[in-house]
């Protein structure tokens, strides 16, 4: 998956160069551009999402859960997990109808020159979600672990546990 969204930012620098010169010299730009961005970045988003939870690269901010023990930093960490749960359970509630709308509907966005079809990112953004909430259950496990032997594997716990 990070290798998808490496490639889509790759070739949306090449569209939107395109779509600049193409703009400026020919005072004709690429049609559909803003369409295919705009899904882009969201279908990058959400490819990205469950990487950056796995690897403990979320929001996560040292200032407060430094100051606590062990169990208390397994804490904090056990309760964003659960909050990231709920967030990204309501994202892939609510996201499967719409994907399976857009899929058997044949949904399209955009107007005029350029329709895109709504299929790929409500598909993205659905995997997306679920792989995070996976990645924040498994943390809550082993924050529960934490918080029941006392022990991890260093003695602090800098980024979400790894299991």
């Amino acid at each position: 998956m990070l290798l998808a969204a490496g490639v889509i930012i790759f070739l949306l620098g090449f569209l939107v160069c395109a779509d600049v010169i193409g703009r400026t010299i020919f005072n004709s730009p690429l049609k559909g551009t803003p369409e295919m961005v705009s899904m882009s970045i969201v279908i990058i988003c959400f490819l990205l999402a469950g990487y950056a939870v796995q690897s403990g690269s979320m929001i996560y901010t040292d200032v407060l859960a430094s100051r606590f023990g062990v169990r208390g930093q397994a804490f904090a960490l056990l309760l964003s997990a659960v909050l990231g749960i709920l967030f990204f359970g309501i994202i892939v509630w609510g996201g499967y109808g719409l994907a399976l709308n857009a899929v058997i509907s044949g949904e399209y966005q955009g107007e005029g020159a350029l329709r895109v079809p709504a299929w790929p990112a409500r598909i993205t953004v659905l995997t997306g979600s679920t792989l995070v909430v996976l990645s924040y259950v498994m943390h809550a496990i082993g924050a529960v672990r934490v918080l029941i032997t006392g022990q991890t594997e260093g003695d602090v716990i800098s980024a979400p546990p790894k299991v």
